[in-house]
């Protein structure tokens, strides 16, 4: 009678690891990736996590440092704006949580890049991250999210 216990309670116990490893553990990595602006609960999780590490660099209103694009008597960039008049939106949501988890040195492949910009590796999990990078798109125009959705589209059909 055990035995038969034993088998019962096997089979389903390997349908629960198989599916596990088929859909969870397999599953692409530029879906846990993915902005969600539009689900709700990501832009509420993300916006107090942004005043905490970004706002103070990034501007409140996302609006960056002063002349951004010009490297300061440090020979660092200013932050750059995150709102639509910035390039944020000009890069995939893979891009740009690579970016933010390893670090623009890295991601760009330069090494000893000079940036202000901390590493958040170890400091925020992914799904923080994503809610941040969530948070910033939902506050972008209509037209810049739509433009920003063909630009991860163009980026996830690339060989």
């Amino acid at each position: 009678m055990k035995r038969r216990t034993i088998f019962a309670l096997a089979g389903p116990a390997a349908a629960l690891v198989l599916a596990w490893f088929v859909f969870g553990k397999s599953a692409p990595q530029h879906d846990r990736r993915t902005l969600r602006p539009g689900d709700a609960r990501m832009p509420v999780l993300g916006h107090p996590i942004y005043q905490a590490h970004c706002a103070a660099c990034h501007g409140e209103q996302l609006q960056g440092q002063p002349n951004w694009r010009e490297r300061g008597s440090d020979g660092l960039l200013p932050a750059p704006p995150h709102d639509a008049s910035g390039h944020t939106w000009h890069h995939p949501d893979e891009t740009l949580f690579r970016i933010t988890k390893f670090g623009v040195a890295k991601v760009a492949g330069i090494k000893g890049y000079a940036t202000a910009m901390p590493v958040y590796n170890g400091v925020l999990s992914d799904e923080e991250i994503v809610a941040v990078l969530s948070w910033i798109k939902s506050q972008w125009p209509a037209d810049v999210r739509a433009e920003h959705d063909q630009i991860n589209q163009q980026a996830r059909s690339a060989p």
